[in-house]
């Protein structure tokens, strides 16, 4: 008998095969539409100290008209939160660190954005780092100068966490055009993903919504005015995941204006979808889910 995931991929969009799609690819190529702008950006993460001990950590990313922020919570221990408000004029604490002492243990924090470059979203591209120690452990490590800055501050038999990125919340606003990178799995390739709803300036008489992985199409969905929430398998890196999207705030809601895009992993003997998930499979340390949401905003 053939394995699961075998059975799911014949009736899931192979995003890795070149035929992944019967749709034209150029559907998502729109030279002409700026994507949105990216509001917040939040990512949680897990830490497996060598102790065994695990630890969720969130770090937020905001950015607005006159400022922008950097947020790091650690589980659901208010005491152990950190804070860095960065004014778009003065940028005052761009680089220092901060100690976090609770019941939980110790937390070092150190961080420099002095020279950190952006895109047009509040989570930075280049020339920073933000390190976080806990129990004089290494945790987290974020950043392109994060490599050099361990080896100047830590001795290089100072103990290391595994580190998952478990879950990413993106806050969009703008047009609908949504473009972002995922990384499905720790040793998987950084994927580029495209959303896009058509409508009547493309010469549309209904809305479509179309969703491109590398370029390539992985849904369409006609009539999108009747058919704004659903969801669709396919398969990444050898992985399920499921990409769900409820549109339905955008028609019959618009002084809220919010549709929601979410691809989720699972393994092939997981029938469960998105809305029975656990964040932390606290049975299978081993394993390790990941999903994207993108809260997207249409301007009027």
């Amino acid at each position: 008998m053939r394995d699961v995931v075998s059975c799911f991929s014949e009736h899931a969009v192979n995003v890795s095969h070149p035929s992944c799609s019967n749709h034209s690819n150029t559907a998502c190529i729109t030279p002409t539409l700026t994507p949105s702008v990216q509001n917040a950006v939040t990512c949680l993460y897990r830490l497996i100290l060598s102790s065994q001990k695990q630890l969720l950590v969130t770090v937020n990313w905001c950015k607005n008209n006159t400022a922008q922020g950097l947020s790091i919570n650690f589980g659901d221990d208010p005491s152990l939160s950190f804070k860095l408000n960065m004014n778009s004029r003065l940028f005052r604490k761009k680089k220092g660190s901060r100690i976090l002492e609770s019941e939980l243990g110790k937390v070092e924090i150190f961080w420099d954005l002095c020279n950190a470059k952006y895109d047009s979203g509040p989570e930075p591209v280049d020339g920073f780092y933000v390190l976080v120690m806990v129990d004089s452990e290494i945790g987290l490590i974020l950043g392109n100068m994060a490599e050099e800055a361990v080896t100047k501050k830590f001795k290089t038999s100072t103990p290391a966490a595994k580190v998952s990125l478990i879950a990413r919340q993106e806050h969009c606003s703008g047009n609908t055009l949504y473009s972002t990178k995922a990384q499905f799995c720790d040793k998987g390739i950084v994927h580029e993903i495209l959303i896009r709803c058509s409508g009547e300036k493309e010469g549309l008489k209904h809305p479509v919504l179309s969703v491109c992985i590398d370029k390539k199409m992985v849904i369409r969905v006609k009539r999108l005015q009747w058919n704004f929430r659903g969801n669709q398998t396919i398969f990444v890196d050898g992985l399920l995941v499921d990409l769900l999207w409820d549109v339905h705030d955008w028609f019959f809601n618009p002084a809220s204006g919010y549709a929601v895009f979410m691809f989720r992993t699972r393994s092939g003997m997981d029938s469960r979808l998105w809305l029975e998930e656990k964040m932390v499979q606290q049975k299978e340390p081993d394993r390790v889910e990941f999903s994207l949401l993108i809260y997207a905003c249409k301007s009027s």
